[in-house]
């Protein structure tokens, strides 16, 4: 759920309610300025409706990382980005989280709580558990893969240490995993691409040929595997939204896009979103675009 900066009063809002034990119910996620405004969310309870069975954690157990491409698979040699949308301690850090950091164009709040389903699953729970499933697809094909973080730290990392890491890896490729938070009846996955940005220290120009391709790879795989629609809210019917407000994108010098990939606030959108065996079709779609995409 990439935040807008416009909306400074409300994260600071359902920081605070979070820091109380409150649930704030806040709209808005990864959409265009235009269309909703960002909601946040602070981790509360799941419920007994979204709780999983026996074997189906919401958060995959951590596993190494490969440290070297496996020869003869088809990712060998090559490097991708997770990020994980969010991190699940932030509600417990928004002192931390609301300072400001330089995003090229302008300043913003160095991350946000993410959304969550009305029954209390939190994105930040989402994005890692996805990440996790997606960094074993990739790393079984020979992929050397980095994620941003692994929930090892009690808060963030900033939208610019997120954008460095890729940056420093060198990636092929570098993958933002959110769900949004926007109204009901808003439902379907997008992607988000980097806009032609030249200001400050941002400049997209190398990289927004590469990342709409990667975008537009990654929105037609996911789109087979999990047997969703684009988004019926943003995009036209793509699947695709082009943002230049995202310090993640702005500051990255390598491939990167964010994958929202439905609606938590939509009851039809999340009772996907709760499902393990839907996350493992989620990771798949998305592992499919980057190998498509990396001719892998």
């Amino acid at each position: 759920m990439p935040y807008d900066h416009r909306n400074t009063a409300r994260r600071t809002l359902a920081l605070a309610l979070a820091a109380t034990g409150c649930c704030a119910v806040l709209a808005g996620c990864g959409a265009s300025q235009a269309s909703h405004p960002a909601g946040k969310s602070g981790e509360s309870p799941r419920s007994q409706e979204t709780r999983e069975t026996p074997g189906e954690s919401a958060t995959a157990p951590p596993t190494p990382l490969p440290s070297t491409p496996q020869p003869g698979r088809p990712l060998a040699g090559r490097t991708v980005v997770i990020d994980p949308g969010h991190n699940p301690g932030n509600f417990r850090h928004s002192s931390e989280i609301n300072q400001k950091v330089n995003i090229g164009t302008n300043r913003k709040e160095c991350d946000t709580t993410g959304t969550s389903t009305n029954a209390g699953y939190t994105e930040a729970s989402f994005t890692l558990d996805v990440s996790h499933r997606l960094r074993d697809l990739l790393a079984a094909r020979g992929a050397t893969v980095v994620l941003t973080h692994d929930a090892d730290r009690p808060w963030g990392p900033c939208i610019d240490e997120r954008a460095r890491i890729g940056n420093e890896a060198r990636a092929d490729a570098v993958v933002s995993v959110h769900a949004d938070g926007s109204a009901v009846g808003h439902r379907g996955f997008h992607v988000i691409l980097p806009a032609q940005v030249r200001e400050g220290s941002a400049d997209t120009t190398k990289i927004v040929g590469p990342s709409r391709e990667l975008g537009e790879r990654i929105a037609d795989r996911f789109a087979r595997a999990t047997g969703t629609a684009p988004s019926n809210y943003l995009g036209s019917g793509t699947g695709l939204d082009v943002r230049d407000d995202l310090g993640g994108l702005n500051l990255s010098t390598v491939p990167k896009v964010f994958v929202e990939c439905g609606n938590m606030r939509d009851p039809k959108d999340a009772q996907l979103l709760t499902s393990a065996a839907w996350r493992q079709k989620a990771a798949q779609g998305i592992a499919d675009g980057i190998a498509t995409y990396l001719k892998g």
